[in-house]
């Protein structure tokens, strides 16, 4: 790297001349400064500019696949939320840093014209601001979380189309999508219409668990012996990252899926394909996707025993036939 050029004047400590990449405070004072360590100095302002846009460029990336991507109407209301709950705070934050830097620049040392008070313990006004605006920011917060949660209960129906009815259950360590309509069955995968309503009842087959398709937003979670509800909505084709948001175990991070938001007419071709299939989902195959495995690749079920998501629901996610005690036991880890 070349070395700045530089001007020296009494008093001002160093100045970095424009070829510095015209990366340079004016009249920067560094004290006394050794030459040697000039272009060192310099170094540092380059390294600072390239780590600032490092960072910028990974934050930026990570947007393109999650809560700050939303691709549906759920999702989207959730980042206003996002961002309107970040700005309300920031609106505290940051006076208080400024507040802080200037306070510690004003009453420091050699500044003579500081009003030094060591016998002053109490003033009303003080009281009066420290409290009122925290109050205020709660006040705000807590108006968006009360309407946000009515807006957007997941059990709340998306528009008045009549939604395509999903069945989830998480299993060890696999998601299990059953479409009771249309009598097919994927692991590992979702594929949906996009601009319908999809209606979700989730379960489990063993412990609590969490899904989560952060474009689409509402995470929820899933237990066994009981039912959530979900209703989510794709407005753009494309393909979404799902996963578990849960701890559950030794295969936890493979508890991944893709979802597929396709027009009406390649779902449609999708169901006909999938019908085609000659795997069949009943009791005993489902005793072998409720033991612990992963990752398992994501695969298709051409016909589903009717009824069978109640079942599982009945049972405690066991297998069909069994103790609903035996889902418990069956040897998995934590």
């Amino acid at each position: 790297m070349r070395s700045p050029s530089l001007s020296m004047t009494p008093g001002s400590g160093l100045r970095f001349d424009d070829r510095c990449d015209k990366m340079r405070p004016r009249d920067l004072s560094f004290g006394v400064l050794p030459a040697g360590e000039i272009p060192l100095a310099c170094e540092i302002f380059h390294a600072w500019g390239i780590l600032r846009a490092c960072a910028t460029c990974a934050l930026l990336a990570g947007c393109s696949q999650g809560v700050l991507d939303p691709q549906g109407p759920v999702g989207a209301d959730e980042k206003v939320i996002l961002f309107d709950a970040t700005t309300i705070m920031l609106a505290v934050v940051i006076p208080v840093i400024i507040c802080t830097l200037a306070f510690a620049w004003w009453f420091r040392a050699r500044n003579k014209r500081a009003r030094r008070l060591p016998d002053w313990e109490y003033s009303g006004r003080i009281e009066f601001v420290t409290w009122s605006i925290p109050a205020m920011i709660v006040m705000f917060l807590g108006g968006i979380a009360w309407i946000g949660s009515h807006d957007l209960d997941p059990r709340k129906a998306l528009g008045s189309a009549k939604p395509v009815e999903i069945e989830v259950i998480s299993l060890d360590w696999k998601w299990l999508f059953i479409y009771p309509s249309e009598r097919v069955a994927t692991v590992n995968e979702l594929v949906l219409p996009v601009n319908t309503p999809v209606h979700f009842k989730l379960t489990s087959a063993s412990v609590m668990n969490s899904f989560f398709v952060p474009q689409l937003g509402s995470q929820i979670y899933t237990m066994a012996g009981m039912t959530t509800q979900l209703n989510l909505l794709a407005s753009n084709a494309g393909t979404y990252a799902g996963l578990s948001a849960q701890f559950s175990g030794d295969g936890f991070s493979d508890m991944r899926f893709d979802v597929k938001a396709v027009p009406e007419d390649e779902y449609e071709e999708w169901l006909r394909s999938t019908r085609a299939g000659t795997e069949y989902l009943d009791a005993v195959r489902y005793a072998q996707l409720a033991a612990p495995s992963g990752p398992d690749p994501p695969h298709t079920f051409g016909q589903v025993t009717p009824g069978m998501f109640d079942s599982i629901v009945h049972n405690h996610g066991a297998p069909i036939g069994s103790s609903p005690t035996s889902a418990l036991t069956s040897g998995r880890s934590l």
